[in-house]
């Protein structure tokens, strides 16, 4: 099954229009201590244009599926399965020289870190130049106009000065602008933002929203946030897919999964979002327990020994792990669970709504 990021949350047996397609992705460690399974079974789309967020907890598999479509992990470390098709290219077993080659013109990664993912021995300018140039047959005269250009672009003040600045002279929310500027310099058909807000004040934050969604608009490329923060995505998303333990709980269109979610776990991290529509009185609602190891994964659904509602699946969700399956409503509305789609329906109108 491949399901097609779409406003209106179409679904496929092998969509072939999708830009980026993601098809049962698994990617393994092996440590000493076993094999660590971080992404087990995958399957997502997204085409130009739209935007998907991917959330979770962390350690959830979010991160290692985006390096996984960016080919940064090292073969002799990760042991990678399945199918990354970028416009029809299967990234999954292309020689790395390929692969790097398409990063920066066809797909560019936003990374939670700047202060890390930026060199601290180069100027943000020379950076960014030396991104545009392995791409475009350009002068560094040239290539530095560029950097300016996108440095102003991003919101970056006085960039003409700034542009012979090093990471450490920039705020976080500047680095973060900086770091954009340098993901989008080669205008990428695909760019994945893995935390971009993270650490940002809350103004920095909507300002760094607001100008992935302007540049995505300008370039119209596929957008993939990962995030483990809900408003995030409810921000930028037309599609949610909800990771834990490496697996895809749900997913369907954003306003499937705020109005209508039907997996118990959804239903906890909507429990844990604050809300400014709450009295401040009231506490959140936590999820028990914690996320599992990814060494040793529960047996059947991984969500089991957490999920108040495991009883309604008569043992099942102990047993046997749940396929990602449309929920009958015929709207891309897909969910993981063994308890049927008008009893998880039910649920979440009687008993969990009513408390968010």
């Amino acid at each position: 099954m491949t399901v097609t990021s779409s406003r209106s949350g179409g679904a496929a047996q092998g969509a072939t229009s999708a830009f980026l397609q993601v098809q049962d992705l698994r990617v393994h460690f092996p440590t000493d201590d076993g094999l660590v399974r971080s992404v087990d079974g995958l399957t997502f789309s997204i085409d130009r244009g739209k935007t998907l967020g991917i959330v979770g907890e962390s350690g959830s598999g979010k991160s290692v599926t985006s390096m996984s479509v960016m080919g940064l992990h090292k073969p002799d470390t990760a042991q990678i399965s399945g199918r990354i098709l970028l416009d029809g290219t299967d990234l999954v077993g292309l020689p790395r020289d390929q692969v790097r080659e398409m990063r920066g013109k066809r797909m560019a990664m936003i990374f939670q870190d700047p202060l890390s993912a930026m060199h601290p021995y180069y100027t943000v300018g020379n950076q960014i130049i030396e991104a545009y140039r392995i791409h475009n047959d350009v002068s560094k005269k040239q290539a530095r106009t560029h950097a300016i250009e996108m440095l102003d672009r991003v919101g970056i003040p006085e960039p003409h000065r700034r542009v012979d600045s090093y990471p450490h002279q920039y705020s976080g929310g500047m680095r973060q602008r900086a770091m954009i500027a340098m993901a989008l310099s080669c205008d990428p058909d695909l760019l994945i933002a893995d935390e971009p807000t993270t650490a940002l004040d809350v103004t920095v934050q909507a300002q760094i929203l607001d100008l992935i969604r302007d540049l995505q608009r300008e370039f119209n490329s596929a957008v993939v946030i990962i995030t483990h923060d809900l408003g995030v995505v409810a921000e930028l998303a037309d599609d949610i897919l909800v990771m834990y333990a490496g697996r895809a709980m749900e997913y369907g269109t954003a306003e499937h999964i705020f109005n209508e979610p039907e997996h118990p776990y959804t239903w906890g991290l909507l429990g844990s979002m604050p809300r400014l529509d709450r009295d401040r009185s009231e506490r959140l609602l936590p999820i028990a327990g914690t996320p599992p190891s990814l060494i040793n994964v529960p047996p059947g659904c991984p969500f089991h020994p957490r999920c108040a509602f495991e009883e309604n699946t008569h043992g099942l969700a102990r047993e046997k792990r749940p396929d990602l399956a449309e929920n009958g409503a015929g709207q891309g509305h897909f969910v993981a669970c063994h308890m049927a789609p008008t009893q998880r329906q039910q649920i979440w109108h009687d008993d969990i709504q009513p408390k968010l």
